[in-house]
Parts: structure tokens; sequence; C-alpha cells
């Protein structure tokens, strides 16, 4: 009697008739043999895997994608629910039968000719009781080797799920990336994922965005946890005490630098959990712990330097897991490395274009595409916490939202408890910066940085924030930063980047109450006497400019909420809906 997982391998052995199924192991040995037939194998006329310079980034390999593949495909992403109520405004819906129809059309005998590979992974370290059991099978060597290296797969994950049922299905090929033929479809309540015509990341390695936000989230809600999509990160004080953080930025609001600060504060340090995912869990003593679902990092390359984010770039040129994977940017033909704008401040003479092509200013294109990834282990990580493998995940003491706004939003505040924390994360909003939108500057409200990864209506999932609020003995406080403020001149009024410790260290001193704050209308400012500024080049003026409350920018701001809410009905939580009629009240 096959077991729930063989038969599933067999059920995708007969719908997709590939030549081969192999089973992957997640041993050094399997990924090396891989890589080695990738470096053989071509797609299009492309060389899967193009092996870099080891001596300068170990384990490294650079691969070009389809130029019509090089992004995650919102327009074609669906959630399949009953109903469309279910699925909400923030997602595009199909009915489930109707996907399943036309996604089981497309991938019958999609794999003649090809290799099937089964990938067993868990989503956690195994022993954690919060980790989750997965299968994905794919036709790309790529999706496989990045698999290996974004979650723990073979053995470990063949144990974990034995003769079990439960657990997440993935079903993906790569098809012949016709972008017309291209579909993400999501089935939150049969845990499974079905995708078709795309071999990039966030479309393919299905227990990224897709399983670890997506169907846990879904999965949150029914059992009582959270799926964020959200930075770990541990910070030690002098006294060597850590205290945890969780963090949810929308894009181009410095995530990632967060996630892997070098604090300018003497005596701090920040410890990495992680950089993208936290699954939020209810302790047994009622605290909220978070675990990071992840192995590696799958980050944007261009403007990631050693000015910007060195334990970044420490991360890259490390040698201890196999292997790292460089996807669309550009190589440096004069040493075989990598290269993207960004990485230094000069274009070396000699590049090779994401495309293939040899570059040249002359045509008006980066060198690297703006969405060039790598894939490298967590691992490789150098300030990568001890906790990262605790089962229990840490205890979590704050949780910081931010974006991206000139003005309006302060440098920080603290809300005042849960709920109008929920508040605060449910109205995010942030400035466009990319001249694609057609809008630059224009406000992207973004709640809780989930607004594309929810997988369910996102009024039924504010509600489910305050539910576990309800839950929860001990609440970590929650606090708003802006980073991005601007003076008249247009000219940013804060430094950022390593200077951002100083306000992650008000807010411990907030937590452990060695200060206090001034109540303003929308929350709990800090006292100018109690932000350590010391060695910082920055006027008092300043500093009182970056924590006004401008009521005047807030009732416009009020007004974008309200049309925002609007577009989830009566799903909004009375809580909230009462919260920003008080707030609209206090700005009179």
């Amino acid at each position: 009697m096959p077991t729930p997982m063989e038969s599933f391998i067999n059920e995708m052995r007969d719908l997709f008739l590939p030549d081969e199924v192999y089973i992957m192991d997640g041993t050094k040995e399997e990924a090396i043999r891989l890589a080695e037939f990738a470096e053989k194998f071509t797609i299009d006329g492309r060389v899967v895997l193009k092996k870099l310079n080891w001596q300068k980034y170990p384990n490294s390999y650079h691969h070009s994608s389809n130029p019509n593949d090089v992004a995650r495909t919102e327009h074609l992403t669906f959630v399949c629910t009953p109903t469309q109520e279910e699925a909400g405004a923030n997602n595009n819906w199909l009915n489930p039968d109707e996907a399943k129809n036309k996604m089981n059309n497309l991938f019958k005998g999609a794999m003649k000719g090809r290799t099937m590979y089964v990938i067993p992974f868990v989503m956690g370290t195994p022993k954690s009781r919060y980790a989750k059991n997965c299968v994905q099978v794919t036709d790309s060597i790529y999706v496989a080797l990045s698999m290996r290296v974004m979650s723990r797969i073979g053995k470990q994950a063949i144990e974990r799920i034995g003769n079990c049922s439960d657990f997440f299905r993935g079903i993906h090929s790569i098809g012949n990336v016709n972008p017309d033929r291209r579909f993400i479809m999501h089935f939150p309540q049969e845990n499974l994922v079905m995708s078709f015509g795309s071999g990039y990341g966030g479309n393919a390695l299905l227990g990224k965005k897709c399983y670890s936000l997506r169907i846990s989230s879904y999965l949150g809600k029914q059992e009582g946890w959270l799926a964020e999509h959200m930075i770990i990160i541990g910070v030690q004080a002098p006294d060597d005490k850590i205290t945890y953080f969780l963090g949810a930025f929308p894009s181009a609001c410095g995530k990632t630098n967060l996630a892997l600060l070098e604090p300018v504060l003497k005596g701090y340090k920040v410890w990495t959990l992680g950089d993208d995912i936290a699954w939020i869990n209810i302790g047994d003593n009622g605290k909220l712990y978070a675990i990071n679902p992840e192995a590696g990092f799958f980050g944007v390359a261009p403007g990631t330097g050693m000015k910007t984010n060195p334990v970044m770039m420490k991360t890259l040129k490390n040698d201890k897991f196999f292997p790292t994977l460089f996807t669309n940017t550009a190589v440096n033909n004069s040493d075989n490395t990598p290269w993207w704008e960004g990485i230094c401040d000069e274009i070396p003479s000699d590049l090779t274009d994401w495309q293939g092509r040899k570059y040249s200013k002359d045509l008006g294109q980066p060198a690297a595409h703006p969405n060039s990834r790598f894939t490298v282990s967590i691992y490789n990580c150098p300030t990568l916490s001890p906790e990262y493998d605790n089962p229990y995940g840490v205890p979590i003491s704050g949780i910081i939202f931010g974006g991206r706004r000139k003005d309006t939003i302060p440098l920080v505040y603290e809300a005042k408890d849960w709920e109008s924390g929920v508040f605060i994360a449910s109205s995010l909003g942030s400035e466009t910066t990319a001249a694609a939108t057609g809008k630059i500057g224009a406000v992207r409200r973004d709640p809780m940085a989930m607004l594309p990864f929810c997988g369910y209506n996102m009024g039924d999932y504010f509600q489910h924030w305050l539910n576990i609020g309800k839950k929860v003995k001990e609440l970590p406080k929650i606090f708003m930063v802006n980073w991005f403020r601007k003076d008249e001149d247009d000219k940013f009024m804060w430094p950022g980047f390593r200077d951002n410790s100083r306000i992650i260290k008000w807010m411990i001193d907030i937590i452990e109450g060695k200060v206090d704050a001034v109540e303003s209308e929308i929350g709990l400012l800090p006292r100018l006497d109690s932000l350590d500024l010391a060695g910082l080049d920055i006027d008092k003026e300043v500093v009182e400019k970056l924590l006004k409350v401008n009521k005047d920018d807030w009732k416009k701001e009020i007004e974008m909420i309200e049309e925002f809410y609007a577009t989830f009905g009566d799903k909004i939580p009375k809580e909230l809906r009462n919260y920003l009629v008080e707030l609209k009240n206090r700005m009179i």
C-alpha cells in the first residue's frame, strides 16, 4: 500500500508523463551532481547555470531567466476559495473547479522529455512543532537547487511526512515559459498550489510566498497563529540582554538592511533570524514566539554593497553551504564575478549584461535586471542568531512597522495598545518609487506589508490579528517608523542605515520601562532627551520636525484610510472603524 506521499508522486507522474522521476535526498553530493548537470543543460539556448569565480564567491553560479520571466506575476496569481468573498478584494479570485481544470489541461504531458524532480521539504527546523511538511514537484533543475537553499529538503522531510497525508502539495512546471500560459493558483482549503509557465523565484519556489505566506496565512487563521511578511532580529545590548523584534516593511523601505544591521551604537549587536518570513505562535507561557520557516535569503541584488549592507556581502562570499545562485545579474568578465548596480562605484569595462549582451552605457539600461536576485543559505550569514534553529522560536517583545513617507508619519512612535497597533498596521502606506507605476510618490496602502500575500479576505485577517491579541498574556509593544521624512528642500532629514539602531535602542528602553513617552494624537512619541543622538550631526530643530504631528497632513491621511477601508466593505472590524472615528475627532 503506497504512502500518501508515494500516491501523490504517482499521480503527478501520470499527469505530467516525465521521462524520469527523481526524488531529492538533500545531500551536498546530490547538489554538486545536479549543478554540474545544469552547467551542460540548456533551455532556449541558455545554459541553466554558469560557474562563477569560487575564489571570490565560493560555490556560486549564475542563472539567466527568460526575459519575459523576471518577477512575480501578481495579475496572474489567484486565490481559489469556494466564494469570492472569502478571497477578498485583496486577491484575484477564481472558482476552484475552474482553476483546477485550467491547470490540469496545462499540466497534461508537460514533462515529456524532462525529469520530474520531487522535493520533499520542511518549512522550519524539523524538530519544531511549528514546522510544516511539504512536497513540491517541478521540471526545473534551477528550482530544485534553489529549494535546497531555501528550505530543509530530503530525508529529514520524508521521515517527518511518513504515512501522514497532512502535507503541502506544490505542483510546478515551467512549461514553455509563455506569459500567455502562466498562472499561479492557490487553494488554501486544500493546502495546495499549482504553478505553470514561470521559473522565477516567487512563482516557482512554492515554499516561498505561495506557501509560507498565502497558504500559511489561511492555515494560521484556522489554527490560531500568524504567518507574516516580517524580519526577525535579536538586538543585544551592552549588558548582553537580547530583545527580539519583528519588522514589516513594504518594498524599498530598508527591510533587509534592518535584518542585517550593524549598529552604530557601541556595545549593541543585531542577530539575524530572518529577513522575510515569520511564523508567529502563542507559546505555552502565553507569549508570542516567532520562527523563520525559511533556510535562505532570496534577496534583491541591486543596491546591495559593502556600503549599504556589508553583512549580506559577507554572506554571499561565505563558503559554508552549496550552492549560492545569482539570477539575472550582470557578469564581470575580467574576473568572472556577479555584478550589479550598487555593488561598487565603478562600472567594469568588460561586462556581460543580464540578457547575455556585451554591456554598454549607450544601451540606456542597467547591466543587471532591477529585480535580479541572489539565493544564499542563511547559514552563510556571519550574524546568524544562535537561536535560529530553536524549535520553540524566540520570544517577541516588539513589532516594528514602517513605510516610506516624505511627510505625515513621524520618525518613530509607539501604539498605545494592541488594538491601536493593529490599526496602524492595517493602514500602513508607502510612497511608490518606481517610474513604472506612473505615479511616483503616490501612497500605496500595504497593510502589515501583506497586501499581495494574504491568502484570504484582508478584513478577516485584521480581525484575526485582533483575536490573537486577546489570547496573548504578555503582548509585545507595537511601533511605527519612518526613516524617509523630508524637509522643505526635499532632502532626507534622518541619516538612516546604521543610525536606525538609535531608534531601536529607544524601543528597547521603552520595553524595559527605562524611559517614558509623550502622548500625542496618534500615539506615544519619544522625548528628545530619551533618544541617543551622541555623535550624530543633527540639529535639535530637525529632530523636532521628525517627530512632529501635523494635523492637516493627518486629516488627508484619514481620508485616504477611509477610502482604503471602503474597499473591504463591512469586513473591516468595528474596533478599527471606531478607532478611525476617534482619530478623526482628535484632529479637529
